[in-house]
């Protein structure tokens, strides 16, 4: 009988699953229940750019494209940057189409990385970045940001871990799932840092556009940090279209020469129906943008007093669309806190400690969600925590 132990890779079983998924787990099975924890926008795909999927279905548009993408989205993807960002890249050697944002992330460790490599990885901070660096047999080193830094990646904290192995930095910001932003001035001073170096940045920049209260900063507007900069973004959140999975990665031409390797035999081509409908989108999507930035702010407003009110600490997000409250004050563990919230009240939230350790004491509320269920979520939060007053564990 085969022993499947030693069939299966190393390296991948030392991978520890996803802990958001336990909870959309629970939820499946559960009637009447509120879901804050999901990550993706609550808007359906506009029509327009459904409609422009669709045709080119009826156009008989279904063979491969070039690996790189179709040449005529990648030039709508360049205008897109240039327009919205003030970023310029050649579609012909700076950028490749890819099957979302996730794709672009792995190509881009995996055409980086050697074995014995550091790549810092600010935490708390989406889940995928330390296991593709560990399986490229790099190692993570985890970085935890500070609530009263706005958990900003600090110069403080890079110096503090910084290594002659260090070869990658990744900055997911705007930040999922604590809502945190960078600066101009940030990234001065991690220019500084790294100025003499051959360290590379990974900039996930799949919320750019949900920014609030500021314009977007990409460390690839930054003089000093361009060249080292592999910017990766997508059309999830921007314009809805989570299951459509187009990204796009865009750097220097040498490292995207390897990448686009890797991305051929690995996946060919991105769906060619779904890069129609992307190309629409960046011809005509710019007012989708706006209507839902415009709409995630007025929840993001709506959840923060929220939550500050019936006693949950919360930072005002600046970017994406989570709220990352602190919940220390009941006297409850993150884990603990969601599946009591769950059970008892039917409130799905994310326990902080799945973005990291030291996103312990936090609970991630998505406000990706309707105006409806956010009012009812925070009726429902709030009997909670007079349930937790009553047991003597709430403070406050």
């Amino acid at each position: 009988m085969i022993d499947y132990n030693k069939v299966l890779s190393d390296k991948v079983k030392k991978v520890q699953p996803s802990g958001i998924r336990k909870f959309f787990d629970l939820l499946q099975d559960m009637t009447g229940a509120i879901s804050l924890g999901v990550g993706e926008p609550d808007f359906v795909t506009p029509w327009h750019i459904r409609d422009a999927g669709i045709y080119s279905l009826e156009k008989g548009f279904t063979k491969y494209s070039s690996n790189a993408g179709l040449a005529a989205l990648r030039r709508e993807i360049a205008k897109y940057l240039k327009r919205r960002f003030d970023l310029s890249y050649d579609y012909n050697t700076e950028m490749i189409v890819t099957v979302g944002g996730s794709e672009a992330i792995d190509m881009a460790m995996r055409a980086l990385l050697n074995p014995g490599d550091e790549v810092i990885v600010p935490m708390p901070s989406f889940v995928c970045y330390p296991p593709l660096a560990e399986m490229t047999g790099a190692k993570a080193v985890l970085v935890e940001t500070r609530a009263e830094d706005e958990f900003k990646l600090t110069s403080e904290l890079i110096r503090q871990h910084i290594t002659p192995r260090t070869k990658l930095i990744v900055l997911p910001f705007p930040n999922n799932p604590t809502g945190g932003t960078m600066e101009k001035e940030d990234y001065d001073a991690i220019a500084q840092i790294i100025e003499g170096t051959d360290i590379m940045l990974l900039s996930d920049e799949i919320y750019a556009e949900l920014t609030y209260g500021g314009h977007h900063y990409s460390p690839a507007n930054h003089p000093k940090l361009y060249e080292r900069t592999i910017l990766v973004n997508g059309f999830s959140k921007s314009h809805a279209m989570t299951g459509w999975r187009m990204g796009y990665v865009c750097g220097p031409a040498p490292v995207i020469a390897q990448m686009i390797k890797l991305h051929q035999f690995a996946i060919m081509c991105a769906p060619t129906t779904s890069q129609y409908a992307a190309l629409e989108a960046m011809q005509n999507g710019d007012g989708d943008i706006e209507m839902m930035r415009e709409e995630y702010d007025g929840r993001r407003k709506y959840i923060v007093e929220g939550l500050n009110r019936i006693g949950l600490p919360c930072r005002e997000p600046k970017g994406a669309f989570y709220a990352f409250p602190d919940i220390r004050p009941t006297g409850l563990d993150s884990d603990t806190f969601c599946e009591r919230l769950l059970r008892e009240e039917k409130v799905a939230v994310i326990p902080g400690n799945a973005f990291g350790e030291c996103g312990e004491g936090f609970v991630r509320c998505s406000y990706a969600s309707s105006m409806h269920d956010l009012e009812e979520a925070l009726i429902r939060m709030e009997r909670f925590l007079n349930k937790l007053r009553d047991e003597g564990t709430m403070k406050g």
